[in-house]
């Protein structure tokens, strides 16, 4: 009997996640990623040494550049473009011990980040924990992101700032 067109790809694929990863329809991962307990939406493509975290969403159709970082807490939106090496933080004090002892889950507290629709982070960058980034905006290359960005907002620098706002798409 042989297998349907693209069952072996698939099989292969599910050979390099985590069990509790749930993928959508259409998903392209390349070798050598780390995913678990997260989700990842139809026809999303991630790159190789891509790691991404539990609890993480991802939408649809979104790519996910090679060497990219997405940890524990950040939800991204359908249509997002991550570029090559670009970090997310989820912990505003990271410390290795409390009181002398390693930490656990239990003494740091997770900050929530959103990547909204459309919105495309540039290579290298960085984004803090606790932001948003808008709709449609866009996050020049090697930025480090610390407040939130508006919809169609570009911004760039470190910190990022505002360089200038992109028409509405129906103007």
């Amino acid at each position: 009997m042989t297998p349907e067109p693209g069952r072996a790809e698939r099989d292969e694929l599910l050979r390099r996640v985590a069990p509790d990863v749930r993928l959508g329809r259409g998903v392209r991962m390349y070798a050598f990623v780390n995913l678990y307990g997260c989700t990842i939406g139809d026809e999303t493509s991630i790159g190789t040494f891509v790691e991404i975290q539990k609890g993480v969403v991802i939408g649809a159709r979104c790519k996910i550049q090679s060497h990219s970082f997405i940890c524990e807490g950040v939800t991204i939106e359908d249509e997002v473009f991550v570029g090559h090496n670009v970090n997310f933080i989820n912990d505003t004090y990271p410390r290795a011990t409390t009181g002398g002892a390693r930490q656990t889950e239990a003494d740091w507290t997770l900050v929530p980040t959103v990547v909204r629709r459309g919105a495309s982070l540039g290579t290298g960058s960085t984004i803090l924990g606790g932001v948003t980034i808008g709709e449609d905006a866009i996050v020049g290359a090697g930025s480090v992101v610390t407040r939130d960005v508006p919809p169609r907002a570009v911004v760039a620098g470190n910190p990022a700032r505002l360089l200038r706002t992109l028409p509405d798409a129906g103007g």
